[in-house]
């Protein structure tokens, strides 16, 4: 597989087939992902993986506390306090683009809270990354992470996986360090399902829009 034809289908899965993902692939991923680039060699990754009863029993805390609606405060600020345009609209564009597929409705709260109550259950997915950061390192390092994540994404497609980086899995870092025994003062960066995509599943079908290269880009001559 091509590079452009992953990162042309790679998107965010948010149901999965009831099967494992071998932990051969895994391994084999993340084998690869290490090679992603960081400034001046830090690697600043900490990767933890879940499957079976250790996911079962970390997304039972998660769904607990959100059902019981206790709040934990994320170790850093993932969107701006204040929403301003073209984030606004891009942000309202994409949440109705979804609920619109799965037929549910403004005034349907319910089903708007069981849809967001799946983020915890990682949609499901057999398999769930969680990633972590050294909190001495700097913005730059966050670069570095983000290059890795691309890649753990991309190679997953090309393994015939899907995967969904999710920074809710965050919302409740207390929860997942106690659970995983990660010293707290290390921060939480997000969580990743990964898994075999049912291709058959409504949630499944629709693709966020891109913007245009006149819409970003500047060429100088």
């Amino acid at each position: 597989m091509r590079v452009s034809q992953a990162l042309k289908e790679r998107k965010s899965v948010r149901a999965y087939l009831d099967r494992a993902v071998e932990k051969e692939k895994i391994e084999k991923i993340l084998q690869f992902a290490k090679y992603a680039p960081s400034g001046v060699n830090m690697q600043p990754f900490n990767v933890h993986v879940l499957s079976g009863q250790s996911k079962k029993d970390l997304e039972a805390k998660m769904l607990e506390a959100f059902d019981s609606q206790h709040k934990e405060s994320m170790d850093y600020q993932y969107y701006p306090l204040e929403w301003r345009e073209p984030y606004k609209s891009r942000r309202k564009a994409t949440g109705l683009l979804m609920y619109q597929t799965l037929g549910i409705t403004r005034e349907d709260k319910a089903k708007q809270i069981a849809q967001w109550r799946a983020n915890y259950q990682a949609f499901n997915a057999p398999t769930v990354l969680y990633f972590f950061i050294d909190p001495i390192l700097e913005k730059g390092s966050y670069l570095d992470y983000g290059m890795f994540l691309q890649s753990i994404m991309l190679l997953a497609t090309e393994l015939g996986l899907g995967s969904c980086p999710m920074a809710s899995l965050a919302e409740f870092p207390s929860i997942v360090k106690d659970t995983l025994n990660v010293e707290p003062e290390q921060l939480l960066l997000c969580g990743m399902a990964l898994g075999y995509e049912d291709s058959e599943a409504t949630i499944n079908s629709y693709r966020t829009p891109r913007i245009e290269l006149d819409e970003f880009v500047t060429f100088y001559e």
